[in-house]
């Protein structure tokens, strides 16, 4: 009879990096910002007491760590996540991701973002690449804050929309 061997910390970085990476940018962290804590969510393991328990628990022990350290960093900086309840992300996350395989979903969004155009794609680069507000958007797009508010909401709603329309036709 073998005994299997726990892993390595790097083997668990390796198998969970990316999945701890896009559940922080699924919950509204800017890809510079999800680099960052998935690192420091990492450190955080390697200076804890983490004992490996299997794929499951790893994973959301790994999730929790990195939503934690989420909160703190927006706090800072009263910024609103993506996610209405936080508590319940991982959760979401694990729904979102059971539904469809993450690569199919994040390659549906690539193709479902070249066809923005125009001021909604101005509008959206602003608040996800340049993490301006919704006022600096309004300002720039020559729009009421709420008129702002309202495209975004749109632009969203229309990306979930062409999103699952393109993982449903792939299936």
């Amino acid at each position: 009879m073998t005994t299997k061997t726990e892993p390595t910390l790097e083997e668990i970085i390796l198998a969970f990096q990316r999945d701890v990476w896009r559940f922080l940018v699924a919950m509204g962290c800017r890809h510079v910002e999800a680099d960052d804590l998935t690192q420091e969510t990492f450190v955080s393991v390697l200076r804890g007491r983490f004992t490996y328990r299997g794929e499951a628990e790893t994973r959301s022990f790994l999730f929790t760590v990195a939503k934690r350290l989420f909160i703190s960093s927006i706090r800072g900086r009263k910024r609103v996540p993506l996610v209405a309840n936080l508590d319940d992300a991982d959760i979401e996350w694990d729904r979102f991701s059971a539904e469809c395989p993450v690569d199919a979903r994040v390659d549906a969004m690539r193709e479902c973002l070249r066809q923005i155009e125009g001021r909604s794609q101005t509008a959206l680069m602003m608040r996800y690449r340049d993490d301006a507000g919704v006022e600096e958007i309004a300002a720039e797009l020559e729009l009421e804050p709420e008129g702002a508010k309202t495209l975004l909401r749109r632009l969203r709603d229309r990306l979930r929309e062409c999103v699952d329309r393109r993982v449903a036709r792939d299936e």
